[in-house]
């Protein structure tokens, strides 16, 4: 073998890790972070060296927790069209699969970002985990007979729809956590254009 091919077969030979061992998580954890960080340039560096390790799989399921995670609904059409391209990558294998990857990878780096779902679901397990959940409040029960000891008979819901905006005011959370706030709207357009529409309607109840 000439130097060349010599040296081809090191850099391969360093490109090779054990999927159960720190190098594996260190590059998925450097290609989400750099994803988060929004650079394309790193991200798209760190996702060519797990894709010439051959660990199709792990970069696939990354760009869907990212794509989630970290742009969310600052873009959300970043979900749809991420999991498109993972189900393409996985379809033709590489090294064509590398293609819809990359288009994921710099998308997803280049989108703006918010982890505004994220942090409110993990605030709502927080309280579930902590046994805070309560009753059901009556309007949102499924429809059913009043017993005889019912103090307040009739479920009294209000169907949304048949409001002015599809909106009424009314209790959805259970009495025990009736003033929790989980979601707060993050500071992209999308979630400002949803939190403008939102504060022109309820106030109005």
């Amino acid at each position: 073998m000439d130097t060349e091919g010599v040296q081809s077969l090191t850099q391969r030979s360093n490109m090779r890790y054990d999927r159960e061992g720190d190098q594996h998580y260190d590059l998925l954890s450097a290609l989400q972070k750099s994803i988060r960080g929004s650079d394309e340039n790193a991200a798209i560096h760190y996702a060519a060296r797990i894709m010439e390790a051959g660990d199709l799989l792990s970069i696939c399921r990354r760009l869907l927790v990212i794509a989630s995670e970290d742009v969310g609904l600052a873009y959300p059409m970043a979900i749809p069209i991420v999991k498109a391209a993972v189900d393409s990558a996985l379809q033709l294998g590489m090294p064509e699969a590398r293609i819809p990857l990359a288009n994921a990878v710099i998308l997803l780096a280049t989108a703006p970002k918010s982890n505004s779902a994220y942090l409110a679901v993990d605030r709502a397990l927080t309280d579930i985990r902590a046994g805070l959940s309560g009753d059901f409040p009556r309007c949102l029960q499924n429809v059913h007979f009043d017993g005889a000891d019912a103090a307040k008979k009739g479920q009294h819901y209000r169907y949304p729809h048949d409001y002015p905006n599809h909106y009424v005011q009314q209790q959805y959370l259970p009495d025990t956590l009736r003033d929790r706030v989980y979601y707060e709207y993050g500071d992209n357009r999308q979630e400002q254009a949803a939190k403008e529409y939102w504060a022109k309607i309820k106030p109005k109840q």
